[in-house]
């Protein structure tokens, strides 16, 4: 009952455009019915499509595994096996202009949303631990990477994984690979390589989803697809375009040899800037050593001692004068005292006449009378007198 009401509600959608790739196509000898296993290039789904030969030959005479179609079909549900098919009545091959407007048109949306800017690209390290390379096996890319990488670097690791790199499995194989790399902690950067091929055949690497995948990896990724003319639009997304497989070698790793040869050179530059300085500062140890003061340092010893000499001498002569000078003055003053003194005048007979009692010193005649006593002072002595009548 419920596979009769899908089939009924599948019914009621009429005819309908369907976009895919041809995965597979069986034709029966003799047989009026061709059937075709139709494949979503961007996931992992397919339906199986029935028409009449006349319908194929007419729209897709030369219809081929793995080309794109654009058929009318409508969508029929059979309700005992609980399978979906179509059954086409027109079928139209996909040609290159309009597959090239397909890839235009997809261009920019993604353009739009930012998928294209610069801004978010990363650079990826200087030298990788792990090297992811996602590529065709025994591919022609996969030997130029390799070789070109390890001649460059002969120690980079590598983690290949072989994917289908056209056909209708290329685009969920190269999913499944992105993912798995993105996601192992080891790997620094990822590289995607193809040869050169026709638009046709690089159809895998402009579709919408792997390119939503490129953008949203946390790990930088390396688009090398095809040759210099070949833009898929995964090298837009790509956070480094290399033109050629043999390119995205010489960008995902140095190279050795140039590497000594710029670690020589900086060398040598630090080893003549280092001997520069040192000239330079030996040439100005010399030019200080040179000075009379540092090549003869006792001179200046010598000199300050004979300042020295001179100015105790200078200070003994100024000192003598001075003595001599101050020895002049006070026999000058002594003399002056001396002769000044009363000691002097007594010397010359003078007396010095005083009163006993208070020791006064008489200069009148009326200071006395006559019996009074009084004492004369000479130069050899003392007298007792008395004053006579």
């Amino acid at each position: 009952m419920v596979n009769q009401k899908i089939g009924a509600w599948i019914g009621k959608l009429g005819w309908v455009w369907v976009d895919g790739q041809v995965a597979q196509i069986t034709r029966r000898p003799g047989a009026q019915v061709v059937f075709l296993t139709l494949r979503d290039p961007s996931a992992d789904l397919s339906l199986t499509v029935t028409t009449n030969r006349d319908v194929l030959d007419a729209g897709a005479p030369n219809l081929s595994e793995g080309a794109r179609v654009t058929l009318h079909a409508k969508p029929e549900f059979y309700p005992g096996r609980g399978t979906l098919s179509l059954r086409a009545d027109e079928i139209r091959q996909v040609g290159l202009g309009e597959l090239l407007a397909r890839i235009e048109r997809v261009k920019r949306l993604l353009a739009a949303e930012g998928l294209f800017d610069p801004r978010r690209k990363r650079r990826p390290p200087f030298l990788p631990a792990k090297v992811g390379l996602v590529t065709g096996r025994a591919s022609a890319a996969e030997r130029d990477v390799l070789a070109g990488a390890r001649r460059r670097w002969p120690s980079v690791q590598f983690r290949v994984i072989n994917v289908a790199v056209q056909g209708p499995t290329a685009v969920p194989q190269l999913l499944d690979a992105i993912e798995v790399l993105d996601r192992d902690p080891d790997t620094d950067v990822i590289i995607l390589a193809r040869g050169g091929g026709s638009v046709e055949d690089l159809l895998p690497f402009s579709d919408e989803a792997l390119c939503r995948a490129v953008f949203a990896c946390r790990t930088p990724v390396i688009s090398a697809i095809g040759h210099e003319t070949d833009t898929p639009l995964v090298d837009f997304v790509a956070d480094v375009r290399a033109s050629t497989p043999t390119d995205a070698a010489k960008r995902v790793v140095p190279d050795l040899a140039e590497e000594q040869q710029r670690i020589a050179q900086a060398r040598a530059r630090l080893d003549r800037a280092v001997r520069g300085l040192i000239d330079r500062e030996q040439h100005r140890l010399d030019a200080v050593r040179s000075r009379p003061v540092l090549a003869r340092p006792e001179v200046m010893v010598d000199t300050r001692a004979a300042e020295v000499t001179a100015l105790r001498e200078r200070a003994a002569r100024c000192l003598a004068n001075r003595l001599d000078r101050g020895h002049d003055a006070l026999s000058h003053t002594v003399a002056r005292l001396r002769a000044l003194s009363p000691a002097a005048t007594l010397q010359r007979g003078y007396a010095i006449v005083q009163r006993p009692a208070d020791g006064a010193v008489l200069r009148e005649p009326g200071e006395v009378r006559p019996g009074d006593a009084l004492r004369l002072r000479l130069a050899g002595g003392e007298l007792a007198a008395t004053v006579a009548e």
